[in-house]
């Protein structure tokens, strides 16, 4: 919810779109998650560390707390990491995914809000104040979205009913 806060970024997180949306890591795959992109002989100092799924209309603020104190709590409680992904996940038949316990990133602000209000690490980040008001902030916004009729519903239904 922090990397993706508004009701439009999950339109973006769609299987096949250019924002990954399966939770795994790969140094060559452009459908995982994370990517460490394999660096040449000689030029180590060159090595990064991508997250693809944040919307850039994100609040870099909040991201980047929750994405250093989420590398830190990983670090301190020395967390293994998983086997990194190199094939086409958005080509893996469900089964596979599951036998490589690869999870999906939630698919709406819904589903993120529901997420997010079980961490106690994003609680830990933000503090109890910035992450309450945010929850909150946030579950208005997708109730003020549910209710809306678009655009879209009234020219693809009106007509027939």
């Amino acid at each position: 919810m922090i990397l993706n806060q508004w009701v439009n970024s999950y339109k973006r997180l769609v299987v096949g779109y250019e924002a990954p949306v399966y939770v795994s890591w790969g140094r060559r795959n452009r459908s995982s998650l994370v990517r460490v992109p394999m660096f040449k002989s000689g030029h180590e100092k060159s090595t990064r560390v991508e997250l693809r799924s944040p919307d850039p209309a994100c609040n870099p603020y909040l991201a980047f707390a929750l994405m250093l104190g989420a590398g830190l709590d990983g670090i301190e409680n020395k967390f293994s990491l998983p086997e990194p992904v190199e094939e086409n996940i958005f080509t893996m038949s469900k089964e596979s995914r599951q036998r490589k316990k690869i999870d999906a990133l939630p698919d709406s602000l819904e589903n993120a809000i529901k997420l997010t209000e079980k961490s106690k690490l994003v609680k830990e980040i933000l503090g109890d104040h910035i992450f309450e008001t945010l929850i909150a902030n946030k579950k208005v916004e997708w109730d003020n979205y549910r209710i809306n009729v678009s655009k879209y519903e009234v020219d693809t239904y009106l007509p027939f009913l």
